[in-house]
């Protein structure tokens, strides 16, 4: 059974392969390039999980009464970007995309399966993740700070650096990334790596 599991991965196991967009990335960077391409590779492996599901498969819910689904991590992963980047680092005043104070999980609440809110919610991903990168790129050095008073991002509530922010990102795209193999698997039986 484990070899013909093994078959339903998405890509070549136990070696790097051609067909995954994660691998042929800067290697030997300094701090800055390794941090980013690390956050590259998660952010690909998101859109490798969600790769070739319609509307209704993103939309699935894990198991009840989770609302975890993997539309919903595209919408959440979109929001946490911009709170991120936008709203933290770069002290822009750019309201929440999907979480309101009525409704705190809007993110996912938000994620039903129609075409148009799947469209919507990757475009909206996809011009987070762009503003991050040229953002980071564009950034003076990794010890630019920004104040997270209100420790909505993890600082113990004071200043956080771009560096701390890059691996908190890392980090919570890791997380859903194990979430997002499990939603897989239930949906087709992809198994992910």
């Amino acid at each position: 059974m484990a070899s013909t599991r093994r078959a339903d991965m998405f890509t070549a196991y136990g070696r790097p392969s051609d067909d995954d967009p994660r691998e042929h990335g800067p290697r030997l960077g300094d701090e800055r390039t390794t941090l980013a391409e690390a956050l590259r590779r998660q952010r690909l492996t998101l859109e490798l999980k969600c790769a070739g599901l319609d509307a209704d498969a993103l939309a699935r819910r894990a198991v009840e009464p989770s609302t975890l689904s993997l539309l919903g991590l595209v919408r959440h992963l979109a929001e946490v970007e911009r709170a991120t980047f936008r709203r933290l680092l770069a002290g822009q005043d750019a309201p929440r995309l999907y979480c309101t104070e009525t409704d705190r999980d809007g993110d996912f609440d938000g994620a039903v399966a129609d075409p148009e809110v799947v469209a919507e919610a990757w475009a909206t991903w996809r011009a987070e993740v762009d503003f991050a990168v040229r953002f980071v790129a564009g950034s003076p050095d990794l010890d630019l700070t920004a104040d997270d008073a209100a420790n909505e991002h993890g600082s113990g509530g004071g200043p956080m650096s771009l560096r701390e922010a890059l691996v908190g990102m890392i980090e919570e795209y890791a997380r859903h990334m194990g979430h997002a193999d499990l939603l897989r698997e239930r949906i087709d039986g992809r198994l992910g790596q």
